[in-house]
């Protein structure tokens, strides 16, 4: 069992495991979904997970929180509070309404595009990069393209749920990579 020191005491990463809900044969037969709805619709665990996924960049000076569309953002708008930073959203096409760039990536049946506002870092800026889960890595290597088009500074990323089987930490090179959950 793995545990932390957590404001309120220590924290069982088991005990937050414990919440996700998993629902065999979703989206398709033979996918296991990790649902996190389980777990967000408390606030301790709730609570507890968004500590633990800011835990190893509190000293980094973080300007700008990155999260990425959609379930990235329950968890990296709360992430920026806390780390005194701005947030910024990485959207699908065609969601932002001012000027962007975009990215186009893989996915395991085809390819998808995310885009930023322009404007939305600036060059030097300390960047947290944030999402739910770390599967095969593809959209989080779409979000650092952005970023680094944008000349900014990552300094990590943090996840909730890795997926270890999906190897998806092994395509992010030397990126400094932070999960709370392994499956």
């Amino acid at each position: 069992m793995t545990r932390r020191t957590h404001p309120g005491g220590l924290v069982s990463v088991d005990s937050l495991r414990a919440e996700i809900r998993e629902v065999p044969d979703f989206p398709k037969p033979g996918i296991l979904f990790y649902d996190i709805t389980t777990l967000i619709k408390q606030p301790k665990p709730f609570a507890e997970a968004i500590d633990l996924m800011i835990e190893p960049f509190a000293d980094a000076k973080v300007d700008v929180v990155v999260g990425m569309e959609s379930r990235g953002f329950i968890f990296s708008a709360p992430m920026a509070i806390r780390l005194g930073a701005g947030f910024v959203p990485v959207r699908k096409l065609g969601k932002l309404p001012s000027e962007t760039i975009s990215v186009e990536y893989a996915l395991e049946y085809g390819t998808n595009t995310l885009e930023v506002h322009k404007d939305a870092i600036a060059p030097g800026q300390r960047v947290l990069i944030v999402d739910d889960l770390l599967a095969t890595g593809g959209t989080v290597l779409g979000t650092i393209d952005l970023v680094r088009q944008l000349k900014a500074e990552i300094v990590g990323l943090s996840f909730l749920v890795e997926l270890l089987f999906l190897k998806g930490r092994a395509r992010l090179g030397d990126e400094r990579i932070h999960s709370v959950i392994q499956y």
